[in-house]
């Protein structure tokens, strides 16, 4: 007997609809119903379990190149398939769904979504979350406010229920703090930072936090470490401890306030990493050598698809558009 090594295969029901399940979450922004009904379908059996972590590791090989194979309106199919009533799913029945998945490392890909193709348990709790390219406001207090910038999640602290917010946990993305009285202190990381009079940006991703300030000065500390940026000056932090500051280029730093992407000789493969935080999908580059070209542009956020315009036009590459907004350039 021969067993296929195609995921794809008739034969092989469990490992189609763990592909199906793939391509469903990758053709956007996961909603809480998504990721619980995925937590059931894998908590079915160990198999089912399995079937799913085996595409998810494929993907991160081959996936671009399988998305070829998707007919058009394969993610509605997926959708009206898969997902379950379009009822919002509580918190709370998030967390049990997850919890219950935990079957041969489930929690793993639920704390860690491969690519970053889903919102990650954490991020879905959030109080606050914004999905891709959206962004979002909050006054902290009377004198305090912050901007979440794409795929940002995070919690709000007050000293006591009706106080105003004065600590913020930043799970994941980006955002400005403003503060022009009020003490203000976010949280990132096994790190914090600081302010009472002053303007910055914070960036969490991976295991990196990369602080910005923009205006006035703040205050950064890590395991006992602390150290005092004025404006202009950054600093990073992470499992190897904190940097010491330098210099930063503010106005690139916060474009994307204005509305606004800014590289200065960036590698290619940098630059379609930051676009693909604001668009559905994903571009992906075939090519090695393409991804090391550097770069110098200013994109705006509302026309991302300049991008792929200027990859084709400036470097003469080949574009394949996919559906689910995933582009492959080589």
């Amino acid at each position: 007997m021969t067993t296929s090594e195609d995921p794809m295969d008739e034969r092989v029901p469990v490992q189609r609809e763990a592909w199906k399940w793939v391509l469903l979450m990758t053709s956007g922004d996961a909603t809480r119903a998504d990721i619980a009904a995925l937590a059931r379908w894998r908590a079915r059996s160990a198999g089912h379990d399995a079937a799913f972590a085996d595409a998810s590791r494929r993907w991160q090989a081959y996936g671009p190149a399988l998305a070829r194979l998707r007919p058009a309106g394969a993610e509605a199919e997926a959708r009206a398939t898969l997902q379950p009533a379009a009822r919002p799913v509580s918190r709370r029945l998030v967390l049990g769904g997850l919890a219950a998945a935990s079957v041969a490392g489930a929690g793993v890909l639920a704390v860690r979504p491969p690519l970053e193709l889903w919102p990650s348990l954490g991020a879905l709790a959030a109080d606050v979350r914004t999905g891709t390219g959206e962004q979002q406001r909050i006054a902290l207090t009377a004198s305090a406010s912050i901007d979440l910038n794409t795929r940002t999640s995070l919690n709000l602290h007050r000293a006591t229920p009706d106080a105003p917010v004065d600590r913020v946990e930043l799970i994941v993305g980006e955002a400005v703090v403003a503060t022009a009285a009020d003490r203000v202190e976010v949280i990132a990381a096994n790190g914090r930072v600081w302010a009472e009079s002053a303007r910055f940006n914070i960036r969490h991703d991976g295991a990196d936090v990369c602080v910005t300030c923009l205006g006035g000065s703040i205050g950064v500390a890590q395991r006992g470490i602390s150290l005092a940026l004025g404006a202009g000056q950054q600093a990073t932090y992470s499992a190897s401890g904190l940097g010491q500051p330098v210099s930063a280029d503010t106005v690139a730093v916060a474009g994307w306030l204005g509305g606004d992407l800014f590289f200065r000789d960036q590698p290619l493969a940098r630059v379609v990493e930051e676009v693909n935080r604001y668009r559905p999908g994903r571009i992906v580059l075939m090519s090695e050598a393409l991804g090391q070209r550097r770069v110098t542009a200013r994109f705006k956020l509302d026309r991302l698809d300049a991008v792929i315009t200027q990859l084709r036009e400036t470097f003469g590459a080949r574009v394949t558009a996919l559906p689910g907004g995933f582009v492959l350039v080589g």
